[in-house]
């Protein structure tokens, strides 16, 4: 049977969890197998910028950081549960991408 992995990646972990325990709900009312959520690791994207635009002054800098959090599903490709999946609210923060496995 086919399996479906879905890639789930937000800079908020609220709303990534929501979604996957949605995706788990679907899961355990039509029956089919599921494995995950897996969490993969964070990407944490961090920018230094000088304080001062002009150059004068001291040296002092300020720090950013943006960390993107993923999640791993693997579920049966059952065509009733991936029509729920596809009936989904997504976040705007959320995006997915729902691949095919043979």
């Amino acid at each position: 049977m086919q399996k479906a992995r879905i890639k789930l990646a937000s800079t908020n972990v609220r709303s990534l969890d929501d979604v996957c325990g949605q995706v788990k709900q679907i899961a355990e009312r039509t029956g089919v197998r599921m494995s995950g959520p897996i969490p993969l690791p964070t990407r944490k994207i961090r920018i230094t910028t000088r304080k001062s635009p002009d150059g004068e002054g001291t040296a002092t800098f300020d720090k950013f950081e943006l960390r993107i959090h993923k999640r791993l599903i693997d579920i049966e490709a059952d065509e009733r549960a991936m029509r729920q999946i596809m009936r989904i609210r997504v976040p705007e923060d959320v995006t997915i991408e729902i691949e095919l496995i043979s």
